[in-house]
């Protein structure tokens, strides 16, 4: 192994040295108190110091950093506290995700670090949106993210440096090639001969380094991060390198054959580089001593400090409340006048005067720039907001989606429109394990707002008319909003835009241009978890939401004789159960109405909430209404029997008679 100093000086040799050391004596720590069961589960990165490391060292300390688990380097590197490390790895409470996850699975904004999630791919979108903040809050900073060879095989992987190729973002994209995913060797991974060749394809810079280096790996990340804070352009970066311990520690080494094992021993980043430095006399073996001795007390009191630390009581209501960040609503009437508008221009305004009270809100989707959108939801915003805010984005809901957390995480709010909410199921990872979760892992916020045209009755098929909300309700982190009416839709996608919690927002496509009403022309809200009582009366509630607002309100404008509580949910979570309850309480039957297929839909819930909270006031069996357990279909005929609004009537009725 070569080390050309370069214009490298001795303090800087020595600094690169000692940063290596430092985490290979605690990943050292760590097998032996693995071993003596004081330890759970290691991912260790020995024989790989060199690419945390140097990218760490190479970068400025306010520059973000998305490590992989076998970057315990740069965690140190950034001089994170390690009695916080040690708690981390233990479940302690003073670590950073309050014992709710393991590993390097977290983030700390103090020190610009944010950690993976298992799923690997959606890290590198992250960092596209963490560094497009930097673009449009005009910071000239870079973001490196890494990933592993396995992790190039993912879609994400594509589309993120697809993302970042096209709209031309300062991001470091690093690959630790280490030969193994888990236990399946690199030419079962892919079929070029180096990774970094993928470059080609993107258009931007590709660069194949020693891993094992750390001057080489310092000095081309300082070169290429020089160039890209003046010039924004991502660049991808292969290290080869090698794992020389398991995929985890329980998963051993006996796939690797003996001789690549001997061969990679020899090439020890760290043990290569002592002897280099101490041929040159960069260092000396009582200064190195010295410092080992510093270390190995710094790892043992605080390993201790750790140890000491109590273990966390569970709190049922902390672990709740930290599901959201947290949100103090405030409620913004407009007694400007009124005028009559369609759903979809409720949409527009709320988009548009929340663009303009918020000026770091970014607009992604595909063709919502100078097209306005699948249905002009945004004609016109790229005039009045420019392209830097208005993005049309490749056709990679995954990595847009990935993207939209980053700029949260870098302090921009930001809006993602699937141009058809069926089209979410290419980016569901990043909205259920990521968005999700994000803040109750780490405390971190996802200012995110997912609008989804969905729904039938337009004879679109099965791919462009789904309600698919309960793909969604079911998952612990989100917000999700359905409104009915034009009115509710402008203040509560405000309230959406002000809310930093995920939040997907259905609109009904088939009410776009059908449902008019008399909105305000300013900028108002309204909350979430509110309930709207349309209709009182005393022998029956019915609740529903969306497009089956209006069936129910056809029927009853039919039989007029029905006296019935209407409730328009508006809001699915959070749930207005008060309103449910005291309806219940005064009608004593229920009829639940979805468009959603009937198994497993949000009805279904509602169904067992009331069954359960409401079960004494009942006088007849909770009854719902929803759509065949199939596909919806295109053809006309077969689209209404679909539907669930052709048997509303008949179950209303017989469930009167009860």
């Amino acid at each position: 192994m070569q080390f050309q100093q370069n214009k490298l000086d001795s303090k800087t040799l020595k600094s690169l040295y000692f940063g290596m050391l430092k985490p290979r004596m605690i990943e050292e720590k760590m097998l032996i108190l693995l071993r003596q069961g004081k330890v759970s589960k290691w991912f260790s990165g020995i024989g790989q110091e060199a690419i945390a490391v140097g990218v760490t060292a190479a970068l400025h300390t306010d520059e973000y950093i998305l490590p992989m688990h076998r970057n315990l380097g740069v965690f140190t590197q950034r001089n994170v506290p390690l009695n916080r490390l040690f708690a981390q790895w233990q479940g302690k409470a003073s670590g950073f995700t309050k014992g709710r996850d393991r590993s390097f699975h977290f983030g700390s904004q103090e020190h610009k670090i944010v950690g993976m999630i298992s799923h690997l791919g959606p890290q590198l979108g992250v960092a596209d949106g963490i560094a497009l903040a930097d673009i449009i809050q005009k910071q000239s900073k870079v973001t490196a993210v890494f990933t592993g060879e396995g992790a190039t095989s993912q879609g994400d992987f594509h589309e993120a440096l697809n993302i970042a190729a096209v709209w031309q973002l300062p991001v470091i994209f690093i690959i630790e090639n280490n030969g193994y995913g888990l236990s399946t060797p690199t030419n079962e991974q892919y079929s070029c001969k180096n990774l970094v060749d993928k470059a080609i394809g993107y258009g931007i810079k590709g660069e194949l380094i020693d891993g094992n280096n750390v001057v080489e790996v310092y000095e081309t990340i300082q070169k290429h991060a020089e160039e890209m804070r003046s010039k924004p352009a991502p660049v991808l970066i292969e290290c080869k390198t090698f794992r020389r311990r398991g995929h985890e520690e329980a998963s051993g080494t006996k796939y690797v054959p003996d001789d690549l094992m001997k061969y990679w021993e020899a090439n020890d980043p760290i043990e290569n580089f002592r002897t280099y430095l101490i041929a040159e006399n960069i260092i000396e073996l009582e200064e190195e001593n010295e410092i080992k001795k510093a270390i190995s007390k710094e790892i043992e009191f605080n390993w201790q400090t750790a140890v000491n630390e109590p273990e966390i009581e569970a709190d049922m209501s902390v672990e709740l409340n930290d599901v959201f960040a947290p949100y103090d609503y405030l409620p913004i009437t407009n007694t400007e006048k009124n005028r009559s508008i369609r759903f979809i221009d409720a949409i527009t305004e709320s988009m548009k005067q929340s663009m303009e009270k918020h000026q770091n809100l970014v607009l992604m989707g595909q063709d919502i720039a100078e097209y306005g959108g699948a249905f002009k939801a945004t004609e016109g915003f790229v005039e009045l907001f420019g392209k830097t805010r208005v993005r049309n984005t490749p056709l990679c809901e995954s990595a847009v989606l990935a993207a939209a957390m980053g700029l949260s995480i870098n302090g921009c709010k930001s809006m993602v429109e699937m141009q058809f909410a069926d089209f979410v199921s290419t980016g569901f990872n990043p909205i259920v394990n990521y968005l999700a979760k994000v803040h109750y892992r780490w405390g971190q916020n996802a200012d995110v707002v997912i609008r989804m045209p969905c729904g039938g009755g337009v004879q679109a098929g099965p791919f462009h008319s789904q309600t698919n909300e309960a793909w969604f309700t079911k998952t612990p982190g989100l917000k999700v909003i359905y409104p009915a009416f034009p009115y509710d839709a402008k203040g509560l996608l405000n309230t959406a835009f002000d809310n930093p919690n995920p939040v997907v927002f259905f609109e009904h496509k088939g009410l776009y241009r059908s449902i008019v009403q008399d909105v305000p022309e300013g900028y108002f809200t309204l909350p979430f978890g509110e309930a709207n009582l349309l209709r009182s009366g005393k022998q029956i509630t019915i609740i529903a939401y969306g497009w089956a607002v209006h069936w129910v309100i056809e029927v009853l404008n039919v039989h007029t004789e029905i006296e019935a509580d209407l409730l328009d949910l508006r809001s699915l979570v959070p749930l207005d159960t008060t309103a449910i309850l005291n309806s219940v309480k005064k009608t004593g039957k229920v009829l639940i109405v979805h468009e959603d297929s009937m198994l497993s839909g949000f009805g279904g819930e509602l169904a067992a909430w009331i069954g359960s909270e409401c079960f004494e006031y009942l006088d007849g069996p909770v009854t719902r209404v929803g759509s065949l357990d199939s596909p919806i279909p295109f053809t006309k005929n077969l689209e209404n029997q679909y539907l669930g609004k052709n048997r509303l009537e008949e179950t209303l009725l017989e469930l009167l008679k009860y």
